[in-house]
């Protein structure tokens, strides 16, 4: 992907939330800096990374979601994308958590309640292009 002007640079971010108030927070923090498509169960959230794939340049998966969840939908995209980043969110703080989603093949783990400085934070790190 070639940037031009980095203050131009609006990346393309894939949401697999199930949680519409999660969703409007996760929007509230990135959306005046990145473009944003968003899946409400697992499934739906493979099918938006096979119709991006090329365009995404990182993923939010939530790990409990409907149909299938985050951990089984990040296995599914790891056997076609071993590269784009998939930040995985919880509402468990177990270590177990962390561990299982890190063997499914997230690139992060965040504990919800998803705050401002921690996702930009992750993000950034991931795509160092994006200026806050």
């Amino acid at each position: 992907m070639e940037i031009g002007n980095t203050s131009d640079y609006r990346p393309l971010i894939l949401v697999a939330e199930d949680d519409d108030s999660n969703f409007k927070l996760i929007k509230a923090i990135i959306g005046k800096k990145c473009d944003i498509k968003w899946a409400t169960t697992g499934t739906d959230m493979v099918k938006l990374f096979q119709e991006n794939r090329g365009k995404a340049a990182a993923m939010l998966m939530d790990i409990k979601m409907p149909e299938m969840t985050g951990l089984e939908a990040t296995e599914k995209i790891r056997m076609e994308d071993k590269d784009i980043p998939i930040i995985m969110q919880t509402a468990y703080a177990f270590a177990s958590d962390r561990e299982a989603a890190m063997e499914a093949g997230a690139s992060e783990v965040l504990v919800k309640p998803i705050t401002l400085a921690a996702l930009r934070k992750c993000l950034s790190h991931f795509l160092p292009d994006l200026k806050w």
